[in-house]
């Protein structure tokens, strides 16, 4: 559990009692770029697709976690096809970060304050063993660690979200 920089969230922590491996990257975390997870992205100069960015939604109603590469958009419908619902729409951030206890910028997929059903993008993995980013729990924290640890730790879905 390699950890650069030093910094513990609630994210490390779930990955820790999980004993998986993932390294933390820490960036310059700009509040006024248009799109959080592109920034995230050049600023670890990473490819876009290879950093993912955690949305949170409703699907009739109830809170669901989407990840999707951070330069793709996620269709309404196929959310809603994903959890056997009839309507998606995305949450308010205010109620993003109460649910998750995140801010926004910094919400990640792991340590939330309930654990909630969770699709990943299957067009946004590539192979198990592959390095993929997600956000760390923090604003300018990332977290780096393969595909299916990934997918492991979240006991998520995998299907088309975009």
């Amino acid at each position: 559990m390699a950890k650069t920089p030093a910094k513990t969230t609630r994210a490390t922590q779930a990955l820790d009692r999980l004993g998986l491996r993932y390294s933390l990257h820490a960036y310059d975390y700009d509040p006024e770029a248009p799109r959080i997870g592109l920034q995230a992205a050049e600023a670890l100069g990473v490819e876009p697709g290879r950093v993912l960015k955690t949305l949170m939604a409703a699907v009739d109603g109830k809170t669901v976690c989407l990840l999707v590469a951070s330069d793709k958009e996620v269709s309404m419908k196929r959310v809603a096809a994903a959890f056997s619902g009839k309507t998606a729409a995305m949450l308010k951030p205010a109620d993003a970060e109460r649910l998750t206890g995140y801010h926004v910028g910094g919400i990640s997929p792991l340590g939330q304050k309930r654990v909630f059903p969770t699709a990943i993008d299957a067009g946004s993995l590539s192979n198990p063993v592959a390095e993929i980013h997600i956000n760390g729990g923090g604003r300018g924290l990332q977290i780096r660690l393969t595909e299916g640890d990934l997918v492991t730790a979240l006991s998520a879905l995998v299907v088309a979200l975009v």
